[in-house]
């Protein structure tokens, strides 16, 4: 729970936090995503909130930790989100010690400033049996998650258990990045876990059911278009966050009234 007084929300990540999957062209990166409207939220609710997104696609917990840590700290928030360590399960190789290692430390810096600090489960997304094996990985960096933001006194948004996330709408076509609907509706949860009133509605409608022939084209445009591709980059050791930068490096101040929008024009 947050006091209802303005304060500076500074929100650290990968893909997840930088909002991959809620295309907004006119916004920094190309996208809006979920932290945006939280920050958003807060400032409806209590104007004057001041808000830094130091999120990038791809970053693993190393290179959080040695490029959004620090700054961040630095920017004396007064509330933190943090999702981190999705890429490194997904790295082959890793081990679920070292990841919960990592994800630990920058946990434990964080706690120390003060701040509320908001810590995310990972949903196990079930797009293919290719992807199975790092279910169990998943599992196990959930279970560390949810013991460290104890350990902490952090607040937890538990969405690894939030049912709506079985509806493929809330998923965009590489089917590892929540679409628009999806992050408004974490947005929604995110704010009532820390008791900030807002008026974001969920629909829960379904897609058309498709046919054989049409799942067999979809998931065979899948696997060429998103899955082979992020493999070759894994191979390459390239990202698609390596010529990015945070698409809001520095607190601004958000309206009260048309967000962050009123800021991109």
């Amino acid at each position: 729970m947050l006091d209802h007084e303005p304060g500076r929300y500074v929100a650290l990540g990968d893909s997840f936090t930088e909002g991959v999957g809620d295309i907004s062209k006119r916004r920094p990166n190309g996208v809006r995503g979920w932290a945006d409207r939280v920050a958003e939220g807060l400032a409806r609710d209590s104007p004057g909130w001041e808000y830094a997104n130091l999120a990038i696609r791809s970053k693993r917990l190393r290179h959080i930790i040695a490029e959004q840590l620090d700054p961040a700290i630095a920017m004396e928030p007064t509330l933190i989100t943090l999702y981190a360590g999705g890429n490194d399960v997904m790295d082959l190789g890793t081990k679920i010690a070292d990841i919960l290692a990592a994800y630990e430390f920058l946990v434990w810096r964080l706690a120390q400033t003060g701040a509320t600090l908001v810590l995310f489960t990972g949903y196990d997304v079930e797009v293919s049996p290719i992807l199975g094996p790092l279910r169990r990985k998943n599992h196990a960096y959930n279970d560390g998650v949810r013991l460290i933001a104890a350990k902490y006194g952090a607040v937890l948004v538990d969405y690894a258990t939030f049912d709506s996330y079985a509806n493929t709408r809330m998923w965009g076509p590489d089917r590892l990045h929540m679409s628009k609907a999806g992050h408004k509706y974490l947005a929604a949860r995110v704010l009532d876990v820390l008791g900030v009133p807002h008026g974001i509605k969920h629909q829960d409608k379904r897609k058309a059911p498709r046919s054989v022939r049409q799942r067999a084209r979809a998931h065979h445009a899948w696997v060429t278009e998103w899955v082979l591709p992020m493999f070759g980059r894994k191979l390459r050791g390239t990202t698609l966050g390596d010529a990015l930068s945070p698409r809001w490096p520095q607190p601004v101040r958000v309206p009260p009234k048309k967000g962050l929008k009123k800021l991109t024009r």
